[in-house]
């Protein structure tokens, strides 16, 4: 089923991914940009409506707050904007040893990558249920595969987004809703800067955010409940590190995340 000029929110679209997402989506319908930088999202919200026209409204919120998912929903309900694509985008790693790590760092990822996600995924899905369409795209990671020692929380957030939207995806069929959740290895984006990770040789291969957004967003159309946009890994983690012993997995897991 689709829907004609369908509104997309996307969360975290003032760069990489999610900037990428915004502008794909641009040429089927409007937007509402949610990230903490206002002037990065007036400057694409400026470039969509001069390229397609679209009606794009901005809203500036930082998702580490617990308030910033209802002020997200009321300010679309106070617009009367009909959210028919939810995009959780938004979200942040960091590198180091967990007990060397603040707790505080650690308290906003979690606050970020699974709590907004799961309160934004509250507040609109019932309302695409009762109007028979919506699609979800919720952005965890191959990272949702695995333990990560070295990006301990990170990894753990990104197997709750993997497992909350799989379910979410089984729970949802025929309701002409679709989950799907996209799962991205290394991307070039400001993320590897803010996670400190520069100098982790997994991202001297790293994808373009384009082109994951490309592989991210013709999933969500099909209504894929899971998509790995590096095809390597996927092979990778489908058909061989379910057969391995989790000792090795491990192992791996913490040489993949090591700086030079």
């Amino acid at each position: 089923m689709s829907q004609e000029n369908p509104t997309a929110l996307i969360t975290g679209a003032s760069s990489g991914i999610g900037r990428e997402l915004a502008r794909l989506h641009a040429r089927r319908g409007n937007l509402v940009l949610v990230a903490r930088r206002t002037e990065r999202l007036n400057a694409l919200k400026d470039e969509v409506e001069t390229a397609h026209g679209r009606q794009v409204t901005v809203l500036a919120e930082d998702l580490s707050d617990p308030q910033a998912p209802a002020r997200i929903h009321a300010a679309t309900q106070d617009a009367n904007l009909t959210v028919d694509y939810l995009v959780n985008n938004a979200g942040f790693g960091g590198h180091g040893l967990f007990h060397e790590r603040a707790a505080a760092d650690d308290r906003a990822m979690i606050e970020v990558n699974v709590q907004a996600l799961t309160a934004l995924s509250h507040l609109y899905l019932p309302g695409m249920v009762e109007r028979g369409f919506g699609r979800v795209m919720n952005m965890a990671s191959t990272a949702g595969f695995l333990p990560g020692p070295l990006q301990a929380t990170y990894y753990a957030t990104k197997a709750y987004v993997l497992s909350l939207s799989e379910a979410l995806a089984k729970e949802l069929e025929g309701t002409g809703v679709t989950v799907t959740t996209v799962c991205p290895g290394p991307v070039a984006t400001e993320f590897v800067e803010r996670a400190d990770l520069e100098g982790v040789k997994l991202f001297d291969k790293a994808a373009t955010p384009a082109s994951v957004a490309r592989a991210a967003y013709r999933a969500m159309d099909r209504g894929r409940r899971v998509a790995i946009t590096d095809p390597g890994l996927a092979v990778a983690l489908r058909g061989v590190v379910p057969f391995l012993p989790r000792s090795i997995v491990l192992a791996m897991s913490r040489k993949a995340m090591e700086k030079r």
